[in-house]
């Protein structure tokens, strides 16, 4: 069991290293934070680092070590990626007798310990350091490069080589560089990718490097009658950041569909593909691309997944502490179903991945249905799903229930028959995460009873639903107060009282945020937890106006109240709460 769990707080209280009181706040502090118990402790002053790392010691019968005083041997570093050895919060030290010697903040973590054994196909073997020892020796001896390469098992296929960052020319130089070689091709049309290749390798790279510098979530280039243009999604919003010559339209496509291992002569019907890239020797990021014929070209839209950004710790999700409480309770019950909402690229799949890492335990059999797989991770059985083959997700469905499952994610609900499946899976036992496209979360039920789903099904198997929107943060270089009238937030859906005590923030614009006046994304959340009477409401037949009404009176904040909270808070602005919220 993990350190981060209650049992590490009861072989404490047992060894009367710490006392009931402390413990208590200790759990409650975590269950906010999304960090492990034996950290929390430390941090309250429960408990040393020192006593912390003798009891485990004592407890796993490891020998304890002192990261400071130990020389560690660098060229291992290279057999646990960076970002392996910081989620694990571990790091190789030396390798004695052909058996690899580690250092671990957790030696009860087996899931972590049989992950190094097999990603490096050597005998383990275990000491225990303090966390914030470990921490800092993987900042200190990781080596930090922000080069830019192709995946191993691209590199041959493409003929492209590794450059290092220093080796890569600012993406302006690539483009002129790019453009000049053109201007000597003599291309028509249907020029051959050859002629182009050399440009158009730099005019790629340097666009896919230059979304990773500026935080972008999408690349979208798009062809038109008189040029391309390239776009960015950063923090949610479209921004152009290029014009290119028409000409350059086939080379350039042709060049990302070879990196996606596409069909560069099928120029008729859509595509889908994937790159995989690496920075330096411990980040990857996958480009989910996607071709559309439209009457200009191809139009691409590359999706950027970089696992090292995902925030898989519950407390950094923007829950407020009661909505994280219930979210917590609602995904440790063994049985039921709970469905996250929102529209596309709000967040869904951050909240649901999130949830599994936090219920992700040795034993636990958990199996997910995603169409696509975006991030995959260790002790998670993931499905994909190609439905060219009749692998849709009511078929998946079906095999899992045969996988004797414990937990089950569904991508998505599409159809009555996924979600007939589903509903039955969490009646019999099993813990059903799922998405909807719905507007808010009492609008759910509704949904899912114009799908052709009994009312009597859905209040015994639905438990929680979760809808929530992305609002861009307030860049904090250049935030200020801003002089907001109190008719505004009286608007907007405050009370007369609390429009007279908000403070409003924006951002002036700055280089840090690009003149935005914002700098990252925030989730606002609304959760309607199922209790008796909405229950009762649903066995009704009650409209969505209805169950909205009778959640607010149980102490629901919908999206628009918990909107005007990251208000108060000096997170967002009045802007983006009215862009992603509607209050009716």
């Amino acid at each position: 069991m993990s350190i981060g769990t209650p049992l590490l707080g009861q072989l404490l209280l047992k060894a009367n290293l710490v006392n009931e009181e402390q413990l208590n706040e200790a759990i409650k502090t975590q269950r906010l934070e999304g960090k492990r118990l034996g950290s929390v402790m430390v941090k309250l002053g429960h408990i040393s680092e020192e006593s912390l790392i003798t009891f485990l010691s004592r407890q796993y019968s490891v020998p304890a070590i002192n990261l400071s005083e130990q020389r560690i041997d660098t060229t291992l570093l290279k057999l646990i990626p960076y970002e392996t050895a910081k989620r694990y919060q571990l790091i190789p030290i030396s390798k004695e007798g052909g058996a690899l010697k580690i250092a671990v903040s957790d030696p009860s973590n087996t899931l972590a310990i049989d992950d190094i054994k097999f990603i490096t196909s050597m005998k383990v073997s275990v000491y225990v350091a303090s966390e914030s020892s470990i921490l800092s020796a993987i900042e200190k001896y990781y080596p930090q490069k922000d080069a830019i390469k192709l995946g191993t098992d691209q590199k041959a296929k493409q003929g492209i080589k590794p450059k290092d960052d220093a080796e890569v020319e600012d993406l302006s130089k690539v483009i002129g560089s790019a453009m000049e070689e053109m201007t000597v091709v003599e291309e028509k049309d249907e020029a051959p990718v050859e002629q182009v290749d050399a440009p158009i390798v730099k005019l790629v790279n340097g666009i896919l490097l230059n979304a990773l510098r500026s935080r972008a979530s999408d690349i979208h280039i798009e062809p038109s009658e008189e040029m391309i243009r390239v776009r960015y999604r950063i923090d949610g919003v479209l921004q152009p950041v290029l014009k290119l010559p028409v000409k350059m339209k086939n080379a350039m496509t042709s060049r990302i569909k070879i990196m996606s291992h596409l069909d560069i002569s099928e120029r008729r019907l859509p595509q889908d593909g994937r790159i995989k890239l690496k920075i330096g020797n411990d980040r990857e990021i996958d480009f989910r691309v996607s071709t559309l014929p439209t009457i200009f070209g191809e139009k691409i839209v590359m999706r950027l997944l970089d696992k090292s950004n995902l925030q898989l710790e519950m407390g950094k999700l923007g829950f407020d502490e009661k909505q994280l409480l219930d979210f917590l309770e609602a995904i440790e019950k063994p049985y039921g179903m709970i469905l996250v909402t929102g529209p596309t690229g709000s967040g869904k799949t951050t909240t649901l991945y999130s949830a599994l890492s936090h219920l992700n335990k040795p034993g636990v059999n958990i199996m997910t249905a995603e169409d696509p797989v975006e991030y995959n991770f260790f002790g998670i059985n993931q499905v994909q799903m190609k439905e060219d083959i009749g692998l849709n997700f009511a078929a998946v469905l079906r095999s899992f229930l045969r996988q004797d499952p414990d937990i089950i994610l569904v991508g998505e609900i599409r159809d009555f028959e996924t979600a007939e499946i589903a509903i039955k899976a969490a009646l019999t036992g099993h813990l059903v995460l799922s998405t909807l496209h719905t507007n808010d979360a009492p609008s759910t039920v509704t949904r899912l009873i114009n799908m052709g789903i009994e009312p009597v099904l859905i209040s015994t198997s639905v438990i929680l639903i979760l809808a929530q929107r992305l609002a861009r943060r307030i860049c904090p270089t250049c935030k200020t107060e801003d002089n907001v009238s109190e008719n505004v937030l009286i608007k907007l859906g405050c009370s007369p009282e609390r429009a007279r005590t908000i403070k409003c923030y924006i951002g002036k614009g700055c280089p840090e945020c690009n003149n935005t006046g914002y700098k990252g994304r925030l989730a606002i959340h609304e959760i309607m937890t199922v209790n008796d009477e909405i229950k009762e409401l649903i066995l009704q037949g009650a409209s969505a106006a209805e169950i909205k009404k009778l959640a607010i009176k149980s102490g629901m904040s919908t999206l628009r109240q918990t909107g005007i909270n990251k208000i108060e808070q000096g997170l967002t602005t009045i802007e983006e709460v009215l862009r992603v919220t509607f209050e009716d």
